[in-house]
């Protein structure tokens, strides 16, 4: 599904990405953790075209994604709110991603009904635009546009911020779900990494840019040693991102 090759990301002297050769197959679910800065994000803009490469490329299905936009029409990604159309409803929205790919009124609506429980009725029917939602919402609405056309690449990145526990739950199931029934490949970032051992039989470790480990997490067996090496119990880190997304959520 997605090659790297000797791919390089410099923001003046620092280098960003530097991935000499991985490879994610297709129907993989991959977990990509790191520390703050370890390059996670600018990884994700250089497989989705969105950051030019110093060196190197990415290759999806065998077809660099510098060379051709046919690989958006079976990829659904979510970075950060920027990818939104905040001007709109909701359901302006979700019809308009829909009508990107060919999909009628109807066929979104019934492609909206999985998410309900996801949404909490604090979403669709509210008379507002995307811009004057909550952190919270406007991640579920990101996930949600991205998952619409059931894209069979899904990227991800921070998926769990500005979730309460409750939606965290849902979308770890979800986001399985989605996995084993469209056999999609699907790859996201968090620093969660309570979550990331939870949802993802495949972890890679980043650390300045380079991927240090390839883990197989069969029954959360990365746990373990995932927690020797950032020397954290994992337990403790998810409660501790939980209380603050939940302060940056009253926040908002």
């Amino acid at each position: 599904m997605i090659q790297i090759t000797k791919l390089q990301k410099n923001f003046g002297e620092k280098r960003a990405v530097d991935i000499a050769d991985y490879t994610i197959n297709q129907g993989d679910m991959l977990g990509l953790v790191g520390n703050n800065g370890a390059g996670k994000t600018t990884l994700f803009r250089l497989i989705l075209d969105l950051l030019q490469a110093d060196c190197g490329n990415v290759t999806i299905n065998g077809v660099d994604v510098c060379k051709t936009e046919d690989w958006k029409q079976f990829t659904g990604a979510f970075i950060d709110d920027g990818f939104l159309i905040d001007y709109l409803t909701p359901e302006e929205y979700f019809y308009f991603i829909g009508r990107m790919y060919g999909l009628k009124k109807e066929a979104v609506d019934e492609r909206l009904q999985p998410f309900e429980r996801f949404m909490n009725g604090e979403v669709l029917g509210q008379k507002k635009f995307i811009r004057n939602f909550s952190m919270g919402n406007k991640q579920k609405i990101g996930i949600i546009s991205a998952m619409l056309h059931h894209p069979q690449l899904l990227i991800l990145d921070e998926p769990f911020n500005f979730l309460d526990p409750s939606s965290q739950a849902i979308i770890k199931h979800l986001l399985k779900h989605y996995n084993e029934e469209h056999g999609a490949t699907v790859i996201i970032s968090s620093h969660n990494l309570n979550h990331t051992v939870d949802v993802c039989p495949r972890i890679a470790l980043l650390e300045h840019g380079v991927i240090l480990r390839d883990i197989s997490n069969e029954n959360n067996s990365a746990e373990q040693e995932l927690e020797d090496y950032f020397n954290v119990r994992i337990d403790e880190e998810a409660a501790d991102t939980s209380e603050a997304n939940l302060e940056k959520e009253e926040e908002a």
